[in-house]
């Protein structure tokens, strides 16, 4: 995700003065996560989320990460007492900010994983008008990195003494805690443990989990129907897809139970699919975004594998609302629907084809029954009610006397 907006009057302090006394042999600046280093990755980060104006505040071994500063072409500024405490860095970083900075994002070295639309996300909440002068991401309900700061703060941080460090100094200033969809603002390394874990984070930051998937959920204010929905597709798809990788496939499960949970992340804006998917790539969520993108309909080649994209697909074709219906039914009451629309139902009668033929190829790949695979996972929700079939009907009414109109699934 590289971001289509530009703040020429936000910067970045990256923090990395510290001793990583409890790396062992590891220097975190330095370590290095898909390839770069830390500080590189960060970097990297803020320039993708549009600010360009990057310094690190360095301290022990302020050398050889001045060098890679260099190399990565942002500016250093040395903290002579980091063995006195981060907060002495901090100072050291917001002292060398410049003049016509007026947003400011802070971070350690060692939170380099959080996303470019996290911090896009953060940076223009803060230019907003009401926006208060410090604002904090926060997912699940807990506080990470970065926290972004008006310019006019930094006096005020300037001057604190005593214990605390940065959030007692922030602590007489208004503040937002805003959601975001990016577990990485918590996932730091301080041990060579935390290290490890990092580095499969960040083979996977192009992937939302399930977490980060019910987090977007909640941040476009999905309605509890769309939410039973989202969640029974993703029972459903995630037990086709492990029944799938027992017979001999290799599907990434996380991605398909986070793109099913996501696929009507949309719904409602016209084009739904479309704009799901447009959402998630301008999250960085490329992957997903293909497979939301790609929900209503799918022409699977014959010889070609059954990928994430069609075990998704064919899911949402087994959900109706929060119902577990046959697939061939779910495509009979939206030919009962739209009975008097012989275009519409020409397509209906396509795409019925289209998921038929991509259902055999699965039960075929299994070697049984998917409705058997959804009730050995434990999804029996039950047949809809007649009424949830009638007040789908009762809403195409009113678009039938406007004239033929496409269905939408």
């Amino acid at each position: 995700m590289t971001t289509d907006t530009t703040f020429p009057d936000a910067c970045a302090c990256i923090l990395a003065g510290g001793l990583s006394s409890r790396m062992g042999a590891g220097f975190k600046p330095l370590l290095t996560l898909g390839g770069r280093t830390a500080l590189a990755l960060l970097a990297d980060t803020f320039r993708r989320a549009g600010i360009s104006n990057i310094l690190v505040a360095t301290g022990h071994r302020g050398i050889e990460v001045t060098a890679e500063a260099t190399r990565i072409g942002i500016r250093s500024v040395y903290n002579p007492d980091y063995e006195t405490g981060m907060f002495s860095t901090v100072k050291t970083a917001l002292a060398a900010v410049p003049g016509h900075c007026r947003r400011i994002c802070l971070t350690p070295v060692d939170t380099p994983l959080f996303r470019p639309a996290t911090v896009a996300r953060l940076v223009t909440r803060l230019g907003a008008p009401d926006a208060p002068p410090v604002v904090y991401p926060i997912f699940s309900g807990e506080r990470g990195h970065p926290p972004c700061l008006d310019a006019r703060v930094i006096p005020t941080v300037m001057a604190h003494v005593g214990n605390g460090g940065l959030r007692q100094a922030l602590a007489s200033f208004p503040f937002e805690e805003v959601p975001v969809a990016d577990a990485n603002i918590l996932a730091d390394m301080d041990t060579p443990e935390d290290y490890a874990v990092l580095r499969s984070l960040a083979d996977r930051r192009d992937i939302p989990t399930p977490a980060e998937a019910e987090a977007l959920l909640a941040i476009e204010k999905v309605p509890p129907q769309g939410l039973a929905h989202a969640r029974g597709v993703a029972a459903v798809a995630e037990a086709l897809g492990r029944a799938l990788n027992a017979a001999g496939s290799d599907l990434d499960i996380p991605l398909i139970k986070a793109s099913a949970l996501l696929h009507d992340v949309a719904k409602g804006q016209p084009h739904h699919e479309a704009a799901g998917g447009r959402l998630l790539a301008s999250l960085g969520f490329d992957a997903a975004a293909a497979i939301v993108a790609a929900h209503r309909d799918s022409d699977l080649p014959p010889g070609a594998p059954v990928t994430e994209r069609e075990v998704v697909y064919i899911a949402d074709k087994f959900v109706f609302g929060r119902w577990l219906v046959p697939v061939a039914g779910r495509f009979q009451q939206k030919l009962d629907l739209f009975a008097g629309d012989p275009d519409a139902t020409a397509a209906i009668t396509r795409r019925r084809g289209n998921a038929l033929r991509v259902l055999a190829r699965i039960e075929a790949a299994v070697g049984q029954r998917a409705e058997a695979i959804i009730d050995a996972a434990g999804f029996r929700p039950g047949p809809p009610p007649a009424q949830a079939y009638a007040a789908a009907a009762a809403r195409r009414a009113p678009a039938s006397a406007q004239g033929p109109t496409s269905p939408r699934h």
